[in-house]
């Protein structure tokens, strides 16, 4: 399949966590930003229910090659979420990357 670049129509950023600092703040990280992109997001087909109360949904996520996005990071686009679930995968000859995110979000109506 041939890359192309028209495909990339979402702006994403990219985030990474920052660890809080002090014992009490085990946990409570925030994320800084890393850069905004373009990128595909293409969600997968449902497969998966609910589980403990939260919805979770999966996504195929391609942009152009980088070499500094890991499984630890994150994706914003809007109000969706994204936590990476796999490191990227290189497609072509540094063409893209591919990876796969779950957005999570509370069950029920949200009101």
């Amino acid at each position: 399949m041939r890359f192309n670049p028209r495909d990339l129509d979402k702006r994403v950023s990219i985030e990474r966590p920052v660890a809080a600092e002090g014992i009490r703040g085990a946990g409570s990280g925030t994320w800084t930003p890393v850069d905004t992109v373009w990128a595909k997001i293409e969600d997968v087909r449902p497969g998966r229910g609910e589980q403990d109360g939260v919805t979770t949904k999966r996504s195929r996520i391609w942009m152009r090659h980088r070499e500094d996005v890991t499984s630890d990071m994150r994706l914003v686009y809007g109000t969706r979420i994204f936590q990476l679930i796999s490191d990227p995968v290189e497609l072509g000859r540094r063409d893209r990357i591919e990876m796969m995110a779950e957005e999570h979000r509370p069950a029920g109506n949200g009101a």
